[in-house]
């Protein structure tokens, strides 16, 4: 059956002849296709609108998107082969959790595809934006993007510190974020100790609520989605013993689309997180 649609839509591009090649990438391409949230979002913030010909779905969402307003004046894509195709990109542009197959099968019709990875830093985010923009062809409005977020750090920078109180994130399925992942640098910018990473997670992983509950944070801080449909995978998030839990620690809720991509909107989650963290004075709750 692969075959097959490889076979047709080889065809199809043979016929057609209209398609960029994959190491035929123009220095400033036309028809830009994201396949993946994340790059929809560094697309949105780069590219002239009219150089986008799509972006995914998920990011005209405001729920789940910080671009979304921009990305519903543009086409979108479910991340089809035959979406894609009938574009006729001369960049298509996919992340780590782009469909594996789609990615595969573009790249066997020749399709001029690009992939980028997950950032686990500040740094590394900075580097994406930067790789991102060069790609895109316009690597000015990346510096700019640069600068501006290391203005805003550079302000945070002379806020007032909470005193190093222990911090656990909790994700929908009692999933965590530990070393090694740029949520872990995000609570450290914040004057966070991260206590997933104390406990030797790395990366993500999963946590049991009873660790929660025992454990030495003073934080607990929920990876929330305002207004999103129940699934069994948030009921976590509200599991009665987390209630129980807000009357020795201090629970903040966290916009999920603040830190699930990397880009300018980590700094919205590290200044929610040190306002929200900060001491509350003294005869007041919080």
């Amino acid at each position: 059956m692969r075959r097959l649609a490889a076979l047709a839509l080889g065809l199809w591009l043979a016929a057609s002849g209209s398609l960029a090649r994959a190491d035929d990438v123009p220095a400033r391409p036309q028809r830009i296709v994201s396949l993946n949230m994340c790059t929809d979002e560094l697309v949105l913030r780069l590219a002239a609108p009219e150089h986008i010909a799509s972006v995914t779905w998920l990011s005209q969402d405001s729920r789940n998107a910080n671009m979304a307003e921009l990305a519903r004046t543009i086409p979108a894509n479910h991340g089809l082969v035959e979406q894609v195709l009938a574009l006729k990109p001369d960049l298509v542009i996919a992340g780590a959790f782009t469909t594996r197959s789609t990615v595969a099968l573009l790249k066997r019709v020749g399709a001029p595809v690009k992939e980028f990875g997950v950032p686990r830093n500040l740094a590394e985010m900075r580097q994406q934006i930067r790789d991102m923009a060069k790609l895109l062809g316009e690597p000015e409005r990346g510096e700019a993007l640069i600068a501006g977020i290391d203005a805003r750090l550079a302000e945070l920078a002379d806020r007032p510190r909470p005193t190093h109180p222990r911090a656990i994130v909790l994700r929908p399925n009692g999933f965590t974020t530990g070393r090694g992942s740029l949520v872990d640098e995000i609570l450290t910018a914040a004057g966070l100790i991260n206590l997933a990473a104390e406990l030797g997670i790395d990366n993500y992983g999963q946590i049991a609520l009873e660790t929660v509950a025992l454990g030495k944070a003073d934080i607990l801080i929920l990876n929330t989605t305002p207004d999103g449909p129940p699934s069994l995978a948030h009921e976590i998030l509200h599991h009665p013993i987390l209630a129980r839990l807000g009357d020795r620690l201090k629970l903040i809720a966290l916009p999920s689309k603040l830190w699930t991509c990397a880009g300018p909107a980590v700094i919205d989650a590290i200044e929610l997180l040190l306002d929200a963290a900060a001491p509350t004075p003294t005869g007041s709750r919080p």
